[in-house]
């Protein structure tokens, strides 16, 4: 087998804007974020820190690194899956979010699972 479909995890998202955490009037656009993992190579791997760009619709960005996701630190089998939700605010009505996260495999190889960039968006601002 491919030594690259060992070590590999598959990240997808899906992304909701809080309205009624957010502050339209004073600039504060808040968004919901659902991550699902799942471990698509054939060696168990833990999440061990994150890495994350967010940036908003005028250049501002701002870079989080941080041990784990929510307070945790999944281990997962392959074929396992891990999902969380976790939220992030911006200034303006529109932004992206990119990052990876630094995974161990239990043969203690260190590899990184990428997330592609993905928008957040309040509704009716993108057609």
């Amino acid at each position: 087998m491919a030594e690259s479909k060992k070590y590999e995890i598959q990240v997808s998202t899906q992304v909701a804007f809080v309205e009624e955490q957010s502050d339209v009037n004073n600039d504060h656009y808040v968004f919901a974020y659902t991550i699902t993992l799942v471990n698509t190579g054939t060696v168990a791997a833990q999440l061990i820190s994150r890495h994350w760009i967010i940036a908003d619709a005028e250049g501002k960005s701002q870079e989080v690194k941080g041990l784990g996701v929510v307070g945790e630190q999944p281990l997962l089998k392959p074929g396992e899956k891990f999902e969380y939700t976790s939220g992030t605010s911006i200034a303006t009505p529109v932004g992206t979010m990119q990052g990876s996260y630094q995974m161990v495999a239990e043969d203690g190889t260190k590899f990184e699972a990428p997330v592609a960039k993905f928008a957040l968006s309040m509704p009716r601002v993108l057609h």
